[in-house]
């Protein structure tokens, strides 16, 4: 089975959990809202720091960001950075819950997530300052530090690929769970990561409809076709995202479930032996 049709497959055993829970797909629509708000709830305290009375050689008025705009921005990062994630370990929950037979809800999920709270902020803090080391390198360093940065960042989405339904799951602390995911990696791999990023492809194809519909809407040049265009183009991208959100999380669950010899519910196992192949 080539690596598309497999992501094809992958696609098709997702969508059929996540079907026997469509109203988790408010989960990410959630996720989304409260990522809106917490930018807004930055947003006034962070331009309230920064200072607009430098003037530039040219007569204009220079921004010049203080402390506490740092600091702030940094808080920002992290909250950001909790805010998907522990929808994302909503998510997780709920698929766990499927797969053991039982009939997760939007409470349920919500409730799994927040039990796990004192295990998520801390890989909330891990993952935001990896990033932001990484994006610091990638734009000080030029070329090299684009390669560096871009690999750095590959091996470290590679080591903690299941980090999060292994908090989520087993409920250890954030060294723990990434020493666990890079067991698993080393004791079972194949095209685990593959098939994520083929998903992800998948989801990019899916919105090249809508973006044309957006692109064809603004050359139009009136606003009777302009408008309803644009409507419909970002609505459907936001559909896409809140779908792949969610079975992307049911897909790494289903890869840690399988990991660990526990049944995968809705998989078949020719499908995910491909995905994860047993070493020794």
């Amino acid at each position: 089975m080539g690596r598309f049709q497999r992501s094809v497959e992958l696609f098709k055993a997702s969508w059929a959990v996540l079907r026997e829970d469509r109203e988790l797909l408010a989960l990410p629509v959630i996720s989304g809202v409260v990522w809106i708000l917490t930018v807004a709830l930055f947003a006034v305290p962070v331009l309230a720091t920064v200072n607009l009375d430098a003037v530039a050689s040219d007569g204009s008025d220079t921004v010049t960001a203080s402390p506490a705009t740092y600091v702030l921005l940094a808080l920002a990062y992290l909250a950001l950075a909790f805010v998907g994630i522990f929808f994302n370990s909503a998510l997780v929950h709920a698929a766990n819950e499927r797969m053991n037979g039982g009939d997760p809800t939007v409470g349920s999920a919500l409730r799994g997530a927040s039990s796990r709270v004192t295990r998520i902020l801390p890989w909330a803090i891990v993952t935001a300052t990896v990033s932001f080391i990484i994006r610091q390198i990638q734009e000080r360093a030029g070329l090299l530090g684009r390669l560096l940065g871009f690999m750095a960042g590959m091996a470290w989405a590679a080591v903690t690929f299941l980090v999060l339904p292994i908090l989520v799951i087993e409920d250890v602390g954030v060294v723990d769970a990434v020493k666990r995911s890079a067991g698993l990696l080393r004791k079972a791999w194949g095209e685990g990561i593959a098939g994520h990023l083929g998903l992800g492809l998948l989801g990019l194809v899916a919105m090249i409809p809508f973006v044309l519909v957006g692109v064809l809407g603004a050359m139009a040049g009136t606003a009777m076709l302009a408008v309803p265009a644009m409507f419909v183009a970002v609505f459907g991208i936001i559909a896409v995202v809140v779908v792949m959100t969610a079975l992307s999380a049911i897909y790494k669950t289903a890869l840690y479930r399988y990991a660990v010899a526990e049944p995968v519910t809705g998989f078949h196992p020719d499908l995910m032996q491909g995905a994860f192949t047993h070493k020794g």
